[in-house]
């Protein structure tokens, strides 16, 4: 751990001033917590390669780079490119962490559904929340969990109760820039904003939920958001996280799922922005009969460095989970993939399987991948396993063979190995526009029917 004081300077003067400033404006319980977790945060200190789960990973770019909350924005942004205008959904609008009611538009929603900013349920309501926030994603033994914790202020607060099916998805929508507006220092450092959602979905309920995070400029800046997540009985969500942030950017997330009996959880993660990128999901299957389904995309090039981390936790009996990260990489990029599936004592009849697939397109980029099985109950059927390859040379020569030139063969085979996974995401519009901007990544801006 970095134990180094200075290294932490700016994070105090920047955790003394979010207490004065706030002070009238927050409960009391919140003040513990985010002292508590402050104080965690500068006992762990920033992780190091020295740490298991951070072999691959060097944060070195956070901890050398001078960060202070972001200021508001000072002028209208154009985000119609960012939202999904072709869905009448609820949308919440973030500008560097703090929400935005003037980009905001909330729709219809079921009656006593509620969709927020979490600043805003704090100052009103704090006891809606009390019993769920900073409860499931632990800060004690996560540093950049502690750091969200510490600083927390702002974020989507989403409710929805028993029996209650919100048909049009809910949309979250993150938007950073350094040129937005003025640090909390003048300037002089780099942004940083921390978004904590918290999501609490009721018995028999069903919900759909999409993080967007996206950077307008080429800018250095860092996003430190943890989402928690709260399935009651039999409750369905389905989840998103799209994350297209600035090439320069900085960017960890940490998403922790509780499920209870009998409900489902998909997570769909695509990744295709961030100079480094670090996402820890973690899913516990907390209730008999609880599934969960974890789909990851992550295409990179150039020197940009993508690390998944994900955890099931098979806690009770008869829990079934299917996990399918796949990986592009390009250039010198690197990826890290690291799955875990734990299988408890009491979790007896489990079902869990595991893999990741990475295509390589060029000698310099790098993929650590690293699943994992442990478990702790004999009857159980488990499997998880990887691949690393590039692309089939056969598949190529039949390709030319038809007319197709290279460099579109190549672009072909490599949508053929992404699309899998784009074609589980449900909501068309998302899915669409992933399916554009790989077919721009890939250089050709032809549709795979107009290839052929």
């Amino acid at each position: 751990m970095l134990q180094v004081a200075e290294k932490l300077d700016s994070y105090r003067v920047d955790f003394e001033r979010i207490k004065r400033d706030s002070a009238d404006r927050r409960p009391q319980w919140i003040d513990h917590i985010r002292t508590a977790a402050f104080g965690r945060f500068v006992e762990l200190g920033f992780p190091t390669t020295r740490l298991e789960d951070w072999k691959y990973t060097n944060v070195a770019p956070i901890v050398k780079t001078p960060f202070a909350r972001a200021g508001q924005a000072q002028r209208m942004l154009p985000i119609e490119p960012f939202t999904l205008e072709e869905v009448a959904c609820a949308q919440l609008v973030f500008v560097n962490g703090q929400y935005s009611s003037d980009l905001s538009s909330l729709e219809k929603l079921p009656e006593g559904t509620i969709v927020s900013s979490l600043a805003t349920v704090l100052a009103g309501n704090s006891a809606s929340v009390e019993a769920h926030l900073a409860q499931y994603a632990s800060y004690h033994d996560q540093a950049f969990v502690a750091l969200n914790t510490a600083f927390m202020e702002d974020g989507a607060f989403v409710s929805i109760p028993k029996d209650t099916i919100v048909e049009a998805p809910i949309h979250l929508l993150f938007i950073s820039s350094a040129r937005l507006g003025p640090a909390d220092d003048g300037g002089s450092s780099a942004p940083v904003s921390y978004p904590r959602n918290l999501v609490l979905v009721g018995s028999h309920s069903q919900a759909r939920i999409i993080e967007s995070y996206v950077g307008l400029e080429h800018d250095v800046y860092f996003t430190d958001v943890v989402t928690e997540i709260v399935g009651g009985e039999n409750a369905a969500i389905d989840y998103y996280k799209v994350q297209r942030e600035s090439e320069e950017a900085l960017h960890v997330a940490t998403v922790q799922a509780q499920l209870g009996r009998s409900s489902t959880f998909s997570s769909h993660a695509i990744d295709l922005g961030g100079a480094l990128v670090r996402n820890d999901l973690n899913v516990a299957l907390e209730g008999e009969g609880a599934e969960c389904t974890l789909n990851g995309l992550y295409m990179v090039t150039g020197r940009q460095h993508v690390d998944n981390h994900t955890r099931i936790d098979h806690v009770q009996p008869h829990c079934t989970s299917r996990e399918l990260y796949k990986g592009i990489l390009d250039g010198k990029s690197r990826g890290v993939f690291s799955g875990k599936i734990v299988v408890h004592k009491a979790a007896q009849k489990t079902d869990a399987k595991q893999a990741n697939k990475n295509l390589l397109l060029s000698e310099d980029a790098v993929i650590d991948s690293k699943p994992q099985l442990e478990i702790f109950n004999n009857d159980v059927k488990c499997t998880h396993g990887t691949t690393i390859g590039q692309h089939d040379q056969e598949a190529i020569f039949y390709l030319r063979s038809r007319g197709v030139d290279l460099a579109a063969a190549r672009s072909l085979l490599t949508y053929a190995f992404a699309s899998e996974l784009l074609g589980r995401i449900k909501v068309a519009p998302v899915r669409t526009r992933l399916a554009a901007l790989l077919l721009t990544r890939l250089g050709n801006g032809s549709t795979p029917e107009e290839i052929l």
